[in-house]
């Protein structure tokens, strides 16, 4: 782990089932929310909402962008405040988080598909917000969704991150790809709670592939691995 990760300085992070745990279910009222964006949208039932959904979600990396690329849509923040209309109330301060990323050295960014009001939301609730440097979201990334390559590269400018000097942590593990061939180091964070995720990782193959370098089902015992680890060999 110590040789690993040793010239990582930046530390990337998704939101939706990586920087949260999927025991939340989170992401089930933000589906729900997309199912009834498309019912009201097109017209239809809720079977044929989420068949939709889906369709676009695995052609096009979110649901945003298929229904982007069909000019279906002309105000895609409006599509974002309706599906992150969701209680967050229940998501619970994380000590053992918060307590890693203190002591993790370098800086720390959130690189998400989904909104920075989103984001900025559950790292409220997290408790982690003055740990994170910034959130990096999809308008960011001009409406271009992970796993396509120009929206890490749109990352790298953004944030002038060295691509060797980064690690990136994701439930998806197609969104790992990219990163791994640009240099990064890469971790999937799994979680039996996250029924869609684990499902796309296993219809994909990606569970053993080798831009997956390192899995972990409990991403603040990683994170203070790592952390330990580095105080060490800097003392």
């Amino acid at each position: 782990m110590r040789a690993a990760f040793a010239s990582v300085r930046h530390w990337v992070f998704d939101l939706d089932n990586t920087l949260y745990s999927a025991r939340y279910r989170l992401f089930d009222q933000i589906d729900r929310r997309m199912g009834e964006y498309l019912m009201r949208l097109f017209g239809v039932n809720a079977e044929e909402a989420r068949r939709i959904q889906k369709d676009y979600y695995h052609r096009h990396g979110t649901t945003l962008r298929g229904l982007m690329l069909n000019g279906e849509i002309d105000d895609p923040h409006d599509y974002l405040r309706f599906v992150h209309d969701i209680d967050y109330g229940h998501i619970a301060p994380d000590p053992m988080l918060d307590a890693a990323l203190t002591r993790l050295k370098g800086r720390k960014w959130v690189f998400t598909n989904g909104s920075a009001a989103h984001a900025e939301k559950v790292m409220a609730r997290l408790g982690i917000t003055g740990h994170i440097d910034a959130v990096f979201d999809i308008a960011a990334a001009d409406w271009l969704p992970k796993p396509m390559a120009a929206a890490y590269e749109a990352f790298l400018k953004r944030t002038g991150i060295a691509p060797d000097q980064a690690a990136m942590f994701e439930d998806i593990a197609r969104n790992l790809k990219t990163p791994h061939e640009l240099g990064m180091k890469t971790v999937l964070v799994r979680h039996r709670d996250n029924t869609d995720g684990n499902h796309i990782n296993q219809l994909n193959g990606d569970l053993h592939a080798p831009y997956v370098q390192f899995v972990t089902d409990d991403l603040p015992g990683f994170l203070s691995r790592l952390a330990t680890e580095n105080i060490e060999e800097t003392t």
